[in-house]
């Protein structure tokens, strides 16, 4: 077959497919045949919302997004003020791709020569006000559906007189009930109260069976009164009424304090015509969440391992050592212990294929020829992904100690967050180095994590 036949059949299926739209009278022109280029997107804002436990929030300017490349927030046009800081500026706060609310900046402030963030109100999810019911027009009496009326005695149309005695019932006879209504009060045990018994039926009954008029009565029933629920038979005190700076009762766990553990981090997203946010959560059940969580770890000693046989000086010798014995050799290397361990599991793409990322403290024996750096700890970092196949395939493995921060800043996670707009979740991380903190996105490939935009520490 010679080489014209093929682009010969290519372009009269062309022309083909052609005919068939203009006929049918679909307006589409020729260049969308072609397949389509990815348009570019933005300005798309990426931020965090610092809020505090008394409900004060501000927030800090990570990243920009414009024509699909990534500035930082803070310095991009910031004549006189950055772009991302413009007042009436909103942002939608988001957890784990889950929106919390919307925080509009008022005010752009700025602390030192180049830290910038943003003063305004955050409004959290569900906290709108409702509407007021006199918004719809009223209707006339001979306008709308038909309405059923209960028809009015002769008392009711007449209007209330001023005597106190025309509108209580027999045994309320104190001048203050046109003022307020009588207290409620509770009953004494095994009498019965009602509003509307005469006074001698307010008495404690006797041992005798009661009325057949009274066919209800059970000594335990509840009784409303004025919001609150009574029973009979027993005299219940009321409940305490709880004051704002009352101190807890003896025995009452006491409520974990914001402030200690620091404000809470949202990132926040800017964007007029991005997608909705979708979740990015990855639900485990309690078994497979220990199965992964200790196959996290076997990655991560083994990449502490790694570390500390790198980081660890060899002394010269002498003369050569002697050859371990069949014991020595069956001795185990020493093994880090980790402490402070965060889990974390993530659907990014919706994928249905998890990404996991492990977060500890690594600490080696004291008595460890291989811990060269004494009582150092190590920060772990360990980002993995899990295949059709149940195994887990590592991404990315990040292990310094303060020594070394220069080198291998540490990184914290703060949460998924779609930065880019594309629908996909990436990694949002504090990156802690010796010259100061500052933040970075990441995206979760099949083979390895990469960065979309790291941020430069401040004064740098």
């Amino acid at each position: 077959m010679s080489p014209i036949r093929p682009w010969l059949y290519r372009r009269a299926c062309r022309a083909v497919i052609w005919a068939v739209l203009v006929a049918c009278g679909a307006p589409i022109a020729y260049s969308q045949l072609a397949r389509k280029t990815k348009e570019a997107k933005g300005p798309r804002a990426l931020g965090l919302v610092e809020l505090s436990s008394n409900g004060k929030a501000r927030l800090i300017p990570i990243a920009i997004m414009v024509d699909g490349k990534f500035y930082d927030a803070g310095a991009y046009k910031a004549s006189p003020v950055p772009f991302a800081l413009w007042s009436e500026t909103v942002y939608e706060g988001e957890k784990t791709g889950v929106s919390q609310g919307l925080f509009t900046v008022h005010e752009a402030m700025r602390t030192g020569s180049d830290i910038w963030f943003g003063e305004g109100k955050w409004t959290p999810a569900g906290s709108e006000k409702p509407r007021r019911k006199d918004t719809k027009p009223k209707l006339e009496e001979d306008e709308g559906p038909p309405k059923l009326r209960r028809a009015q005695s002769d008392t009711e149309k007449s209007p209330p007189t001023s005597s106190p005695t025309s509108t209580q019932p027999a045994e309320t006879k104190s001048p203050s009930a046109t003022a307020a209504p009588p207290p409620a009060t509770t009953a004494p045990s095994g009498s019965p109260s009602s509003t509307s018994a005469s006074p001698s039926e307010n008495e404690k009954p006797s041992d005798q069976s009661p009325s057949t008029t009274s066919n209800d009565y059970d000594p335990n029933r509840p009784v409303l009164k004025r919001g609150q629920t009574e029973t009979l038979g027993a005299a219940h005190p009321a409940p305490p009424v709880l004051q704002a700076n009352a101190a807890p009762a003896k025995g009452t766990p006491a409520k974990s304090n914001d402030q200690k553990s620091g404000p809470q981090l949202i990132p926040a997203i800017s964007d007029a015509g991005g997608p909705d946010p979708r979740p990015y959560s990855y639900d485990l059940r309690s078994d497979e969440e220990q199965k992964y969580r200790k196959a996290m770890i076997a990655l991560a000693t083994e990449a502490v391992l790694a570390r500390v046989k790198e980081t660890t000086p060899i002394l010269p010798e002498s003369k050569p050592a002697a050859r371990p014995s069949s014991q020595h050799r069956a001795a185990k290397a020493p093994q880090p212990s980790f402490d402070d361990i965060r889990f974390r599991a993530f659907d990014l793409w919706n994928t249905n294929e998890p990404v996991f990322i492990l977060s500890a403290r690594a600490q080696m024996p004291k008595t460890s020829a291989a811990s060269g750096s004494g009582d150092l700890p190590y920060f772990v970092t360990l980002v993995a992904k899990k295949d059709i196949y149940d195994d887990l395939h590592k991404l990315y493995a990040g292990v310094t100690d303060t020594r070394h921060l220069d080198e291998t800043p540490r990184l914290e996670l703060i949460d998924a967050v779609d930065a880019d707009g594309d629908g996909r979740g990436e990694l949002l991380f504090r990156r802690v180095s010796d010259t100061g903190s500052t933040w970075g996105v990441y995206r979760a490939g099949a083979d390895q994590m990469f960065p979309l935009f790291e941020g430069a520490p401040a004064g740098q």
